[in-house]
Formats: structure tokens, sequence, C-alpha cells
């Protein structure tokens, strides 16, 4: 079985826009995703947004509206941003995308990474719910999965040094792989960068003997 690794973020609306597709793949052909989550830049690197240029909001909100319709699929800013910002800075405490990425790293340690990150990006972006982060929604997006949250919970929350660990191993090998941003998959040692990448991997993967699934 042929494999690839997965570099994505739960704050990034193109790493949303993606797991369908990979699904679908991992549906049609003998291949597995090494899901590897990641912090956003918004977290790892916020300097990054100090001199953006004042175009960058307006175009991707744009670019992700229209991107979402060509798909199909339902799509809204979050509410809340699973990343915490105040007064245009993102350097103050942030409540929930750590947590969330413990939470995905420990979805794909139990081999469930890619119906997790589908279940849990969909509450989170499709605009279908408000307040994702209260009530049942992150326990009930976790069984559609076919994990048990109550365990999943337990496992991040009493030992959140350990998947701090694994993401930040996570960011340097995507980083040695040859970019920072998400969705980011490598195969084979070659990063394919951007959710409008799917078709260069499989493509790539065929000229390595991609076989259907069986």
């Amino acid at each position: 079985m042929m494999n690839y690794d997965l570099y994505w973020s739960f704050r990034s609306p193109y790493s949303y826009f993606i797991v369908p597709r990979l699904l679908e793949i991992q549906r049609t052909y003998d291949v597995d995703c090494n899901v590897r989550p990641v912090y956003p830049l918004a977290v790892r690197a916020p300097e990054f947004f100090d001199a953006r240029d004042p175009l960058w909001t307006p175009y991707l909100l744009r670019d992700t509206t229209r991107q979402a319709e060509f798909l199909g699929l339902p799509y809204r800013w979050p509410r809340p941003d699973p990343v915490r910002m105040v007064a245009g800075d993102y350097r103050v405490e942030q409540p929930y995308i750590h947590r969330l990425t413990h939470l995905g790293v420990a979805a794909a340690e139990r081999r469930r990474g890619l119906p997790f990150l589908r279940e849990v990006s969909h509450i989170i972006w499709s605009g279908e719910v408000d307040n994702w982060h209260e009530g049942d929604h992150l326990r009930q997006a976790t069984e559609r999965a076919g994990l048990d949250y109550d365990e999943l919970s337990h496992a991040v929350d009493n030992d959140a040094d350990r998947y701090r660990a694994i993401v930040e191993q996570n960011q340097r090998d995507q980083r040695e792989a040859g970019h920072w941003g998400v969705p980011m998959m490598v195969f084979g040692g070659e990063p394919f960068f951007g959710q409008d990448r799917v078709d260069q991997l499989v493509w790539r993967m065929e000229q390595q003997g991609l076989s259907p699934a069986k």
C-alpha cells in the first residue's frame, strides 16, 4: 500500500476543502494518508501577519467563498474562529486551536485521522453550526468519525506536552519537506502544496504504480 503525509490545520479553509477529495482517493485507491496536524501560521508565526498587504484578507474571503461554491461545499467563516485575535493581534491566549490540533493527532494515532478531520472541520467551517466549541458538537463529530470522544479527550488533556511535541515535530518535518503552508501532501519526498494539487498527487502516485482499492 502506498502512503503519503498530509500537513493540515483546523484554521485553514483550504484544509477543510481538501478533505472530501482525499477521502475519495482513499476509497478509490490502495493508499493510506498519514495525517500530521500542525498549528496554523497565525499561532506559530504571528509576525507573518504584521505586514500583510491590505488586499490579503478581502481576496482570501472572495477566493474561499468562490472555491466552496465551485466544490459544492457549505462554507462560512467560523463562529468562533479557532484562532483568537484581539485588536488585530494573534499573540493572545488561544483556548481552542491547541486542543483541536492535539485531538487531530490523537485521531490519527487511532487510524481515524481523515474521518476526524472531515467531521470536525465540517462543524467549524460549514456554517451549519454556531458555537461549535460548546455543547456536544465536538462529541458528536468525534463519534461520527468512529472515535470515543471521552477517551480521545482524556488522552490529550492528560498529556498535552506529548501532543505538543508531536505537532512541533510535524512542523519541522513539513518545512524540511519543502513548504510551510497547508494543506500540503508529501509523497516520496515531493511536496504538493495547496488544495488544488490533488490531481497532481494522484498523477505522481500513478506513475509509481498506484493500484485500485481491493
